[in-house]
């Protein structure tokens, strides 16, 4: 209920004191402590998810967001490059999943990443609570593990979506092929390839296979629905020459703006036989979904105000789905003078405590 209200932060003072508690620290416990199995509370809400989104043409999407921290103990945390803030900062790393159907978007998974130097200090991580099974995965393994989760649980999709560091992997994208499961994964311009045919050995890039297309093989579609209307891209296609036994063709998909810049955007396909290029530009522009369901979700629900330090404490569950049902419910927190008494007493004990203990560690220091 707390996550539901118009509190600024979602704190667990604020979500204790929204909530009607005398103290914060039963929520703390709560959060931070308290023994549930993450993994099966992933499961129903992904089944939730499924019986009121599902839909033959939806889509499974994988990206990360970051959480900037300012301390070192939460479970993750190291300075890494962060999308959140576009830099290297102080920050734990989300690898998310997401489905989008055309009833709307919801987070269905979650793994956080656990950087290499957390990895080989297993007594850090124990002091995160972080299990001994727990190990470095990178980001695309991680994401592997969650297709492979969600389509082994039958979730309807027509197409799996991601960014370049995704898209790079090969060993994701032949799972996605043996499961004979479409995808348009994006890639960097200068990604390794090879042309195929009578030139198998040859390498190139998707940068440089698309400086080689004639004005003629481009052409205008829409990539979705923005704010003032269609997206309009320009679109151009390579069938590159192999399929798999089901007739899956493969080819590179390159997107360019209509502006004067002309920048380029490449997204490797594994797709049906005869699926269309405005097919295939509408499938690419789905991808930005999961930013929508990041937006809200840290906007409404306070995704990025999590505080607990723990392994189990971390994951944050957010469907957009399921939050905008659960807010029809109105929140009203307690008005009781007792109940503001006893906050307003607990906070100036707290601040006189963090006081005496700021001004200790200063004379220490000046010593």
């Amino acid at each position: 209920m707390a996550l539901l209200s118009g509190i600024e932060r979602k704190t667990g003072w604020l979500m204790a004191e929204q909530s009607g508690a005398e103290r914060p620290y039963r929520m703390r416990s709560l959060l931070g402590r308290s023994h549930w199995d993450a993994d099966r509370l992933r499961d129903e809400v992904r089944d939730y998810v499924v019986e009121a989104l599902g839909d033959e043409d939806g889509v499974l999407i994988v990206d990360e967001t970051g959480f900037v921290k300012k301390g070192d103990r939460s479970a993750g945390v190291a300075r890494q490059y962060s999308g959140t803030v576009g830099r290297i900062e102080n920050s734990q790393i989300g690898v998310f999943l997401a489905y989008a159907s055309r009833y709307g978007q919801a987070v269905v998974d979650r793994r956080l990443y656990l950087p290499e130097s957390w990895a080989k200090d297993r007594a850090r991580c124990a002091r995160a609570s972080i299990p001994e099974t727990v190990e470095f995965a990178a980001k695309p393994k991680m994401a592997r593990a969650m297709f492979e989760a969600a389509l082994d649980a039958g979730v309807p999709c027509a197409y799996v979506l991601g960014d370049a560091v995704y898209g790079a992997d090969s060993s994701l994208r032949r799972m996605l092929e043996a499961r004979e499961q479409p995808y348009v994964l994006a890639v960097r311009g200068a990604h390794f390839m090879r042309r195929g045919g009578d030139r198998l050995f040859e390498e190139t890039s998707p940068e440089e296979m698309a400086g080689e297309f004639e004005p003629d093989d481009w052409a205008c579609h829409a990539a979705g629905e923005g704010a003032k209307g269609p997206r309009l891209y320009e679109w151009a296609r390579i069938r590159r020459p192999w399929t798999s036994k089901g007739g899956f063709e493969h080819s590179l998909l390159v997107r360019r703006t209509r502006s004067t810049s002309g920048e380029k955007a490449y997204y490797l396909v594994f797709a049906p036989p005869g699926s269309s290029l405005a097919e295939l530009a509408a499938v690419a522009g789905l991808r930005w979904a999961i930013e929508e369901c990041f937006e809200r979700a840290k906007d409404d629900l306070g995704l990025d105000h999590c505080e607990a330090r723990s392994w189990h404490g971390w994951p944050p569950w957010h469907s957009s789905r399921s939050y905008r049902l659960l807010a029809r419910i109105l929140i009203f927190p307690p008005t009781q003078k007792p109940f503001i008494i006893a906050w307003s007493l607990w906070r100036r004990r707290h601040q006189a405590a963090a006081t005496i203990c700021h001004y200790k560690r200063y004379r220490h220091l000046q010593l």
